[in-house]
C-alpha cells in the first residue's frame, strides 16, 4: 500500500463514560476485518480493552492505538484509532490523545445526550482545535431521541451539529436511516448470522417531507463555506448532487464550522459500517491539517514540519506504556519525516541521544514488528532510555520542540507501604513505572514520616493504580486513609529584613536583605520573584541564591507545612560583607525569613474543590441536596433530562470520600455522579484549625 497520506485517517473516539466508546470501536474492528470474533466490554473480552481491570470494571482505563482500513468507493483507507477513556480520573488520557490526533469520533449516548464527561471532553478537544463528527449511538434503547440529543450538542456545547443521516424509527423500532446526502434509505435487517446487513431503498413515504426539511437544514449549514451551493439550492435545490454536499461538508468540519451528526446502535451493529464512511469522507488526513508548528531549541526561532517523508524527523511521545514482553513502549506520532529502526534521534526534553531499537504498528496489545514508519503515521517504538510523555523526538541536525503539554497537579494522596519488608525494593520500581506511564500521578516520600505518599486525580485512579500493583508487579499494599492535597497562601503583603549571621573561627557567614512578601500576581503559579535592588547593595551573583532559598522555603508553609502554589518576593535592599557574604548565606538568610515572617502575612490553607454533577430522579432530589450542604457544597444549578434531575455543585474534596456510597444508600441505587477537579478555595476558619491541629499533632 502507498504511502499516500490522502488516505490516512488518525482518529480518536472520545465519549461520557459508557456511550459506548469501546463497543463501537469493537465493531469497528470488526468490520474492517480486524477480528473475527466481536468482543464485548459486558462479557469482559472486548479487544481494545486488554487489561485485566478494564475487561473487569467494563471501562477503558489506557488509551490503546490500532491501525485498521477500510474500503471506501474503491479506494483504500488506513485508519490509525486512539481509544480513549471515558472516566473523569483519565482525562489526561485524552489530553494526550488529542493532541495528536487530525480529528475524533464523539459518540453520545441517545438516551443519555451531552454528559458531563463530554462536556470536558468536547472543550479539550476545542483547545487543540480537533475537528470533530458525532455519532449517537444506542438508538434501539428506551428513551433514545435523536434529534433532542442534536439540539444539546447545540446549547450545551456551542457546537453547530449538522445531520447528514436522520434515523427511521426509534428504541425497538430502530430499523435504519435516511441518508440525506444520497437521500436514499438504508434499512437494516438481521440475518441469523447477527452481523446486520442493510439494503439500499427508496425513502419511505411518510418520511419523505422530514428528509425533504433536514437536507434543506444540510444545504444551508454547507452553503456557509460554499455560496454557489446555497443559490443553486433556492433556484432549484433538485440540481444539488451528493458529492458536491460531500465536499463542502468536509471543508466546514474540517475547518470545526460544522459537526456531521450520523446515529446508530453499535451493539446490534446498526450504523457501524455509515460510521466508517463518514470518518473518510468528513475528518481530515494529516495533509489537511498541515504543518505543525514548534520552536528551535538552539534560537527559540518558530519553525514549521510539512507532513512530508522529505523533511527531517519530528515526532511526539503522547503516551508510554509497560509492556510485560518487550518492556518500555513509547506511543510516537510521526509529523515528519521517517523513522526507522535502529535510527538515533534527539529527545529535545533531555538533550541527549536515543536509539530506537524496534518499531511496531499496534493493534490492541498486539504488536506487529515495522522497519520504518513514515510521516504522518503512529506507531509505538522500544529501546528508549529516558523518555516522558510529551517528549520530542527529532533529527539530530535539526533540532525543532514541538508544543509540549500541561498536565493538572494531583489532588488527592495516600500513604502505602509493602505488606512485606522483601517487597520493598519491588514497590520503588513498580511506582516509577506507573509514574512514567501518566503524569497526573505523583510518588513523594513523606519528610516527617518517612511515608510513601501516592497521589493521583481521584480515588478511582488510586483504586486501579494499586490494583495494577499487585496484578502487573505483584506487590501487594496496605494503603492509609486517602488525604486531601492541600495548599497554603498568604493574602496580605509586608515589608521584612532579615541579617544572618554566623561567626566561626576563620570565615564567617552574613547576609542581609529587606524585601516585600505578598500574594503573587492573577494567574502567576510558583514563586513570582522581582529583583528592585538599585545599585550593587548585593552583589548581583548572589541575587539567584535568594530566589532558590524562598522557592525551596515554599514547599512547607507557615500554618500546617503544606506547599505554597504561588508566592510574591519583592528584593528591595540588602548588603553584604566582602569576606564573610557568599551564595549559601543568602540562600540560607532566604529560607530563614521565609519561616520566620510567612506566618505574619496572613497565610490560609486552600481545599481543592471538585465541580459535581449527579444526575438522581425525582423524588430523591431533596436528600441529595440535603446531602451536599452537609457537606459545606454550593448548589449551583439544576436541570431536568430524559425524566430525571441534574444537580450541579462545587464541594470540596475532603467532604467526598466515600461519598458514591452514600449517594447509592440515599437514592436506593438510582442515582450517577462525576466529579472533576475545579479550583483552590480558601478553607473556613474553623475547618483550618482542626487541619493545623491534626498536621502539628502528627509531626509532633
Amino acid at each position: 500500500m502507498d504511502n499516500n497520506l490522502k488516505y490516512t485517517r488518525n482518529i480518536g473516539i472520545m465519549a461520557h463514560i459508557d456511550a459506548g466508546k469501546t463497543t463501537t470501536t469493537e465493531r469497528i474492528l470488526f468490520f474492517t476485518g480486524r477480528t473475527h470474533r466481536m468482543g464485548e466490554v459486558h462479557d469482559g473480552n472486548a479487544q481494545m480493552d486488554w487489561m485485566v481491570q478494564e475487561q473487569e470494571r467494563g471501562i477503558t482505563i489506557t488509551s490503546a492505538a490500532t491501525t485498521t482500513y477500510w474500503k471506501y468507493r474503491g479506494e483504500d483507507y488506513k485508519i490509525n484509532i486512539i481509544d480513549t477513556p471515558g472516566h473523569v480520573d483519565f482525562t489526561v488520557e485524552v489530553e494526550r490523545s488529542l493532541r495528536v490526533l487530525d480529528g475524533a469520533v464523539a459518540v453520545f449516548c441517545a438516551v443519555g445526550g451531552v454528559e458531563p464527561q463530554s462536556e470536558t471532553v468536547w472543550r479539550q478537544a476545542d483547545k487543540y482545535g480537533v475537528p470533530r463528527l458525532a455519532f449517537i449511538n444506542k438508538m434501539d434503547r428506551a428513551g433514545a431521541d435523536f434529534f433532542s440529543v442534536v439540539q444539546q450538542i447545540q446549547e450545551k456545547l456551542g457546537a453547530h451539529p449538522v445531520p447528514v443521516q436522520i434515523p427511521i424509527g426509534a428504541e425497538e423500532n430502530f430499523n435504519g436511516v435516511i441518508d440525506l446526502v444520497d437521500m436514499k434509505a438504508v434499512v437494516y435487517y438481521s440475518d441469523p448470522e447477527t452481523v446486520t446487513r442493510y439494503e439500499i431503498e427508496e425513502i419511505p413515504a411518510d418520511l419523505l417531507d422530514e428528509a425533504e426539511e433536514w437536507r434543506g437544514k444540510l444545504v444551508e449549514a454547507v452553503a456557509e463555506v460554499d455560496d454557489t451551493l446555497l443559490e443553486r439550492y433556492i433556484e432549484d435545490h433538485e440540481s444539488i448532487t451528493g458529492d458536491e454536499i460531500l465536499v463542502a461538508l468536509r471543508k466546514a468540519a474540517i475547518l470545526g464550522l460544522a459537526v456531521p451528526v450520523i446515529c446508530g446502535a453499535s451493539f446490534k451493529n446498526k450504523g457501524v459500517q455509515r460510521l466508517l464512511d463518514s470518518v473518510v469522507s468528513f475528518l481530515p488526513s494529516p495533509i489537511d491539517k498541515g504543518a505543525v508548528s514548534g520552536h528551535d531549541p538552539r534560537n527559540d526561532e518558530v519553525v514549521t514540519r510539512d507532513p512530508d517523508d522529505e523533511q527531517p524527523l519530528a515526532a511526539l511521545a503522547f503516551k508510554i506504556a509497560t509492556d510485560p514482553f518487550v518492556g518500555r513502549l513509547a506511543f510516537l506520532r510521526i509529523y515528519s519525516g521517517v523513522l526507522n529502526a535502529g535510527d538515533t534521534v534527539l529527545n529535545v526534553r533531555t538533550g541527549k541521544r536515543e536509539r530506537i531499537n524496534r518499531l511496531f504498528q499496534m493493534h490492541a496489545n498486539k504488536q506487529n514488528p515495522k522497519d520504518s514508519i513514515a510521516a504522518g503515521d503512529i506507531c509505538a517504538g522500544v529501546g528508549f532510555k529516558d523518555i516522558k510523555t510529551g517528549d520530542t523526538l527529532c533529527a539530530i541536525n535539526k533540532p525543532v520542540l514541538l508544543e509540549s503539554m500541561d498536565f493538572p497537579e494531583p489532588v488527592i494522596g495516600i500513604a502505602i507501604e509493602p505488606k512485606t519488608q522483601a517487597d520493598v525494593d519491588k514497590l520503588g520500581i513498580a511506582l516509577n513505572k506507573l509514574a512514567e506511564e501518566d503524569p497526573t500521578f505523583q510518588v513523594k516520600t513523606d519528610p516527617d514520616s518517612g511515608q510513601t505518599v501516592i497521589s493521583g486525580m481521584g480515588e478511582l485512579h488510586l483504586d486501579i493504580l494499586i490494583d495494577r500493583l499487585r496484578r502487573e508487579f505483584k506487590v501487594e499494599c496496605n494503603q492509609g486513609a486517602p488525604q486531601v492535597a492541600y495548599k497554603e497562601a498568604v493574602t496580605v503583603s509586608g515589608e521584612f529584613r532579615e541579617v544572618f549571621k554566623k561567626q566561626t573561627g576563620g570565615k564567617g557567614k552574613f547576609a542581609d536583605m529587606t524585601f516585600e512578601m505578598m500574594p503573587a500576581d492573577e494567574g502567576v503559579r510558583g514563586l513570582q520573584f522581582i529583583n528592585d535592588i538599585k545599585g550593587g547593595h548585593i552583589p548581583k551573583e548572589y541575587i539567584p541564591s535568594i530566589e532558590k532559598g524562598f522557592r525551596e522555603a515554599m514547599v512547607n508553609g507557615p500554618m500546617a507545612g503544606f506547599p505554597l502554589d504561588s508566592l510574591k518576593i519583592v528584593l528591595k535592599d540588602g548588603s553584604y560583607h566582602p569576606v564573610d557574604s557568599d551564595a549559601l548565606s543568602f540562600e540560607i538568610a532566604a529560607k530563614q525569613a521565609f519561616r520566620k515572617f510567612a506566618g505574619k502575612c496572613s497565610p490560609v490553607i486552600l481545599e481543592p474543590i471538585m465541580s459535581t454533577e449527579v444526575v438522581t430522579p425525582e423524588e430523591y432530589v431533596g436528600d441529595v441536596i440535603g446531602d451536599f450542604n452537609r457537606r459545606r457544597g454550593r448548589v449551583e444549578g439544576m436541570e431536568s433530562k430524559a425524566g430525571a434531575r441534574v444537580i450541579k455543585a462545587k464541594v470540596p474534596l475532603a467532604e467526598k470520600f466515600g461519598y458514591v456510597t452514600v449517594l447509592r444508600t440515599l437514592t436506593s441505587g438510582r442515582a450517577t455522579s462525576t466529579m472533576e477537579f475545579s479550583h483552590y478555595e480558601k478553607v473556613p476558619a474553623e475547618i483550618s484549625n482542626r487541619i493545623v491541629e491534626v498536621t502539628k499533632g502528627k509531626i509532633l
